[in-house]
Parts: structure tokens; sequence; C-alpha cells
């Protein structure tokens, strides 16, 4: 049963104070009372309350100079104010300054009273528990929740650190699955936008027709379809950050509306005239080589320059062996508690055997690999009978592939092989495979594209 809540009445009138925290206490509230603002004070050091129902005209302070101080020192508080003359210009007043409700003295209607406490209760509850996900969603993409030990990482570490808290557009490279995402939320939770929103949008996942509107937005009539205004991307980014994935993927056009946007900080929406101005702190990623895309002409020159600010470059797990073990008892640890499951580690035979894969997934592909040994493993540790036939007998592994073909072709010899093996456990259905995957259904069928696997169904 949940603790009642704690409600603290404050007036300089004996009997107002005698009714109402009598009728809380047949609401089955804990009421305790205060006489000024002076003892008020003294009864919030003391302790927390949910709710401070107080009257306006008290002796020594106000009841506004009461609202302030909570606003200031207890914002998880939720304030009422009583008065017995009560005005339309105070009652906007008091909830301008943060009120929850301004209500008349005397309370006649017992009724209507018990539901407007019942409401800041609600409001109170929904404050903290928004607090409390804020919270974790800070823990989780906090740099702390970013392991590694090997040099590379300890450099990247280094370097978010220096440029989280500036407006300096990053640029985060490394190959699919090396957790460019996480490092993006890490800097926004590190820098002085933490509190504003984290915008993510993934380029490559979406047709060249609607990303220019999913970014800029567009307005009521601009092409078909567009039946009322849209905000894009950048104006719900205002006040934060905005994470444009896979930016390789971005056509010519799209990347001289973004040069502008991210030099002057404004832009149209899509078939609008009117200037829209925002102040977003921009982190871009790719798991290209952009330096080579712009003598290859496909990528402008000045908007690389402009980008290229700050580059933070994740190595590939196969060059970080060391890190391994680490990742891998973080995401044994993760998915037992999310699963129920009671696994305690890791054989040597299989730690071994995780480090000696070339893991063309990365980092994601790893966790994928710990989450199916949780699920599936009949044993406290995990062995070498509980990871995949890829990983145990891996075709293709380090330079010395044996199959008389370049490293990178060998390299993605396991991935088509895995996702051949999910589209074959799924019976085919794409939706099913994106998600086992971990990746969306666009990426799914691009890859299938470039494996040939569609011919080959």
């Amino acid at each position: 049963m949940a603790a009642a809540a704690r409600i603290l009445v404050v007036d300089d009138d004996e009997s107002i104070l005698t009714s109402l925290s009598e009728f809380l206490r047949l609401e089955r509230y804990v009421a305790e009372t205060a006489r000024s603002f002076r003892e008020a004070s003294a009864r919030l050091s003391a302790g927390s309350f949910h709710l401070i129902i107080t009257d306006v005209t008290m002796p020594e302070a106000d009841g506004f100079e009461l609202l302030k101080m909570v606003r200031n020192r207890y914002p998880e508080t939720e304030v009422i104010m009583l008065t017995a003359y009560s005005t339309v210009k105070a009652a906007v007043s008091a909830m301008k300054q943060g009120a929850f409700s301004y209500l008349a003295k005397p309370i006649t209607d017992d009724d209507e009273f018990k539901v407007c406490i019942e409401k800041a209760l609600a409001q109170q509850a929904l404050r903290a528990e928004n607090r409390t996900l804020k919270d974790q969603i800070a823990q989780r993409y906090s740099l702390d929740n970013i392991l590694g030990h090997d040099y590379k990482m300890l450099k990247v570490f280094d370097l978010v650190e220096l440029v989280a808290d500036t407006p300096t557009t990053v640029l985060v490279t490394g190959d699919s699955g090396t957790g460019k995402s996480m490092i993006a939320r890490a800097i926004h939770h590190r820098s002085n936008r933490r509190a504003g929103p984290f915008v993510e949008v993934a380029c490559g996942a979406l047709p060249e027709t609607l990303l220019e509107s999913e970014l800029f937005g567009h307005v009521k009539g601009s092409f078909t379809g567009a039946v009322v205004d849209k905000a894009g991307k950048f104006k719900q980014a205002d006040g934060g950050t905005i994470f444009l994935d896979e930016i390789s993927t971005a056509t010519p056009a799209l990347q001289v509306k973004l040069l502008r946007v991210l030099q002057e900080l404004e832009f149209e929406p899509v078939g609008g005239s009117k200037t829209e101005h925002v102040d977003v702190r921009c982190i871009l990623a790719t798991n290209q080589d952009l330096a080579e895309a712009v003598r290859d002409g496909k990528f402008r020159q000045d908007l690389y320059y402009r980008i290229n600010v700050v580059s933070v470059h994740l190595s590939p797990l196969r060059e970080r062996l060391g890190d391994i073990p680490l990742l891998a008892e973080h995401f044994l640890k993760r998915h037992c508690e999310r699963t129920g499951r009671r696994v305690v580690g890791f054989q040597d035979e299989a730690i071994r055997t995780l480090q000696t894969y070339n893991w063309p997934g990365n980092v994601r592909q790893l966790e994928n690999v710990i989450e199916r040994a949780v699920i599936l493993t009949k044993s406290p540790t995990i062995g070498i009978e509980d990871l995949p036939e890829e990983v145990r007998e891996p075709r293709g592994n380090g330079g010395e592939n044996g199959f008389g073909m370049p490293l990178k072709q060998a390299l993605q010899l396991p991935e088509r092989e895995l996702i051949l093996r999910a589209l074959k456990a799924h019976q085919g259905s794409r939706q099913a495979t994106a998600q086992a995957l971990g990746i969306n259904r666009t990426t799914l069928y691009k890859k299938m594209k470039r494996y040939g696997i569609e011919e080959e169904e």
C-alpha cells in the first residue's frame, strides 16, 4: 500500500488550521500545520511534503513569499493558495508564479476542495515520475555508462569531456554498431543543454523526398499529403541537441540547406517563406569516409569543413579486444536484470572465443550475442556452446581470410550469414528479422540488397 501523501497547512488563523487539518486526516492524508512563514520554513527543512495549502495574508511574510521560497527550494512540492479576498488578478498572479490553484476562503464545498487536492497530488506525482525518468535517462546515457579501458576509448572520453559544454558542432565517425548514438547522447547529457530536448534523426532510414520535410518541417499544401503544418526536427530540438546519423546519405540539395542552418541557425520549412530561427547544437555521425566523398564530388567540401570542427572517431571492436570482457560482463548483467535469468559469468573458453571473433557488427552485435546466450543457456555460466555458430566457427576472420578476396569483403560474410539465419528463423518476415537484429527495416532492406539476398531468395 502506498504511503499517505504529506500535506502542510499554513495559516495564522487557528480555527482554519484545525478544520483543514482534521478534514485532511479524515481523507487519510498526513497533515501538519504551521502558523507563519518562519514556522512553515522550519517544517519544510525538517521533512518533505507533497503539497502545501497556504493562506495569502499572514504576518511576517505573506503566502506569495512562501510560494516563491517553495518554488526555488522545493520545486517538487505543489502549492494551493487560499484567500478571503479573491480576485481574478491575484489568481492569475499566483498561477504565473507557480501555484497549482487559488481558492477563496472559507471552503464551503468539500467535494470541490477534495478534487483540487487530488489533482494537485496527481500533478506532483507526475513531476516526480518525470524527474525519475530524466535521471534514469541521464544515467543510461552518461559517459560513465560507456565502457572501455582501451587507450583509444580513453582518448574519446577525454575529447567528449572537452567539447560537451561548448556549442561546437561535433562529427562522430566509426563503423556501424560502434556506439555513435551513445556518444552523441553522452555529449548532450554532459552539456549545459541537458535540460533541453535530444532529437535523433536516422537520415539513411528516410527517403530523399521526406528527409527535408522531416528535418525542416513543411506548411500545409506544400506537397501531396501535407494536410497540416508540421514542425521539423530542427524546431523540435530548439534549446537542445539534434543528432543527424548517416549524414553521408544527404542529397546535394539538402546539404546546401544543412550548411545554412549550421552557420546561420535559420531555415524555411518546405513550401514556406517564413524564416524560422532555432538555437540548437548539432552532432553528426557517419560510417563513411567523408573526406573521400568530398574528393569524389559526392559531399560538399564547405559542409564537410563546417561539420568537421571536432571529430570523434570510434574504433571498431576488433581493434579493442581488451574491452570485450568488460563489455560482455556489462551486457550480461543488463540482460540478466531485464529477463530475470541467473547467469553469474563466462567460462574462460567463451571469453577467448569472443576475443578471437572479428565482430563486423561491433558493440551492437556483441550485445545481441550476449542477450541470446543469457536467454538460451542452461548453465549458470555462459560457455562456448551458448554462442552462435558464426562466433564459434568464424569465416574470414582477420587478414588471412583464406577466400582469395579483399578483407572488406571477407568481413561482410558473417553479417550476410547472420541476416540469412535471422530471415529463416522468422519465416522471411522483414519486420521480425529487423527487430531481432536490432536495426530498422530500411537498414535491413539496404543490407539485403547489398548482399544480394533478395535475388538468392
